[in-house]
């Protein structure tokens, strides 16, 4: 790895959780108006399960400081996801990030080799309006391919949440005594995840275990933020058909001390859109943060999708805070 002279790399490890606390929030301030870092996601990246799928290296100053920290994480066969934090006081942040994002290089070979495939697809997200971001990654050869949206919606104690569609009926997936998940709800989700997004922008097929342990990692994950919708057969009446999904995650609490609901994945098939589905599943979770006393509703979406998501999203209240971008590379082994 080119690094300047003096400079060394290693290993995070949590006593180094400060300086990636730091780096995290020097990050997203600028951008997302709020330096507020969830410490928690952060431990589970460094040395949790989230930390299983992820090859990550710091870089240290000749004075031992860690100015910089790069993360790869083996999203699914043939994707991997590219996450790169310098500090910019320092006058040789270019000369870092150029060094980091060839070892990012190396891990996505590396990554595409332990699953047998020969070649991988890089994908980093810089904020839309994070230009030193933007010019280290075209000096890596990156390329701007997409624009996401990342919406909120206020949550209000007294709105009602408004009435299904007929035919129309939306459940979480059931649970044994125990609390734990029904498997065949948990992988009628996936599937129906599956199906609704094949057509989509970037899109990679991964499997169940890869699914439902990749959502797990996250500190905010809950079993009963899982929904399933499901439409009437129009052929068989008394039969219901699988029509979509939604999955949920718990935000940590606001400067107001109040938790927050992150939509993570929703979906509709694409034979059953434009029967409600989709406004059912965002009603359903709104009404849930309402009753779990929350005060907001956030999510992402392709600003080009097909299926003019964004337009329904704006319609219900939702307001876009931030925009990243989607930048690409591809590399063979």
């Amino acid at each position: 790895m080119e690094l300047p002279d003096g400079w060394t790399t290693k290993v995070p490890d949590l006593d180094d959780l400060p300086a990636l606390l730091r780096l995290r929030a020097a990050d997203k301030t600028p951008f997302e108006g709020s330096g507020k870092v969830d410490a928690d996601a952060i431990t589970g990246e460094v040395a949790g399960p989230a930390s299983w799928t992820r090859q990550q290296v710091v870089a240290v100053d000749p004075g031992g400081e860690i100015r910089a920290w790069a993360i790869a994480h083996d999203r699914a066969a043939g994707r991997t996801l590219v996450y790169l934090y310098v500090d910019r006081t320092i006058a040789q942040a270019a000369e870092v990030a150029a060094g980091l994002y060839a070892w990012l290089e190396d891990q996505a070979r590396s990554m595409a080799v332990l699953r047998g495939i020969a070649e991988s697809h890089l994908d980093a997200s810089p904020f839309a309006d994070d230009t030193v971001q933007r010019e280290w990654l075209a000096a890596a050869e990156f390329t701007n391919k997409r624009t996401w949206l990342h919406m909120s919606r206020p949550v209000h104690p007294d709105e009602e949440v408004p009435a299904l569609r007929a035919g129309v009926t939306i459940r979480t997936v059931e649970t044994h005594e125990n609390g734990m998940p029904v498997a065949s709800d948990l992988q009628t989700v996936h599937q129906t995840l599956e199906e609704s997004f094949q057509d989509h922008f970037n899109s990679y097929r991964e499997s169940f275990p890869e699914f439902v342990q990749r959502l797990r990692e996250d500190p905010g994950h809950r079993w009963n933020h899982w929904w399933l919708a499901y439409v009437d057969d129009p052929e068989d009446p008394d039969t219901v058909l699988p029509a979509g999904s939604l999955v949920a995650s718990v935000l940590p609490a606001n400067a107001a001390g109040v938790e927050g609901t992150y939509v993570e994945y929703i979906g509709v098939n694409r034979n059953a859109r434009g029967r409600g589905v989709a406004k059912g599943l965002l009603h359903a979770v709104i009404g849930d943060a309402i009753e779990r006393g929350r005060d907001r509703v956030s999510l992402e979406v392709d600003a080009d999708s097909p299926t003019g998501a964004d337009g329904l999203y704006k319609s219900m209240g939702w307001v876009t805070d931030y925009v990243t971008e989607s930048w690409h590379k591809d590399v063979t082994v």
